[in-house]
């Protein structure tokens, strides 16, 4: 199995920063994909930012300018780095890992527990 361990929530004033890093552990062949996507109460879970292990990222329109997703590939590591922080950046964040376990030919999906984010004066 993979465990993947979310830290760097908490609560930051509008405009602020906040760092989420992501650690993916367990008995990883290779991982393919990292991401953090975010759900607020009653809604589906969507995406924020995503990067590939050839370091290509994807970010939704909401974020792009102001989210830098980048990866640690030693560490198996992913990290969210959240500038200009606004009340609707507000969500649970949740890690995401497309990976490879040792001895599996398939890639799955696994996610974080989650850290929340909020953002408000």
């Amino acid at each position: 199995q993979v465990q993947l361990v979310e830290s760097g929530g908490g609560l930051v004033q509008p405009g602020g920063s906040l760092r989420l890093s992501c650690v993916a552990s367990g008995s990883i062949f290779s991982i393919s994909a990292m991401g953090w996507y975010r759900q607020t109460p009653g809604k589906e879970r969507d995406l924020v930012a995503t990067i590939t292990s050839t370091s290509t990222t994807n970010y939704a329109d909401s974020v792009k300018g102001r989210f830098t997703i980048f990866r640690d590939h030693a560490k198996k590591t992913a990290y969210l780095q959240m500038n200009s922080l606004k009340p609707e950046d507000t969500a649970a964040y949740y890690c995401y890992a497309k990976a490879r376990l040792s001895g599996s030919t398939y890639y799955l999906d696994y996610w974080g527990q989650g850290t929340q984010v909020t953002v408000s004066s």
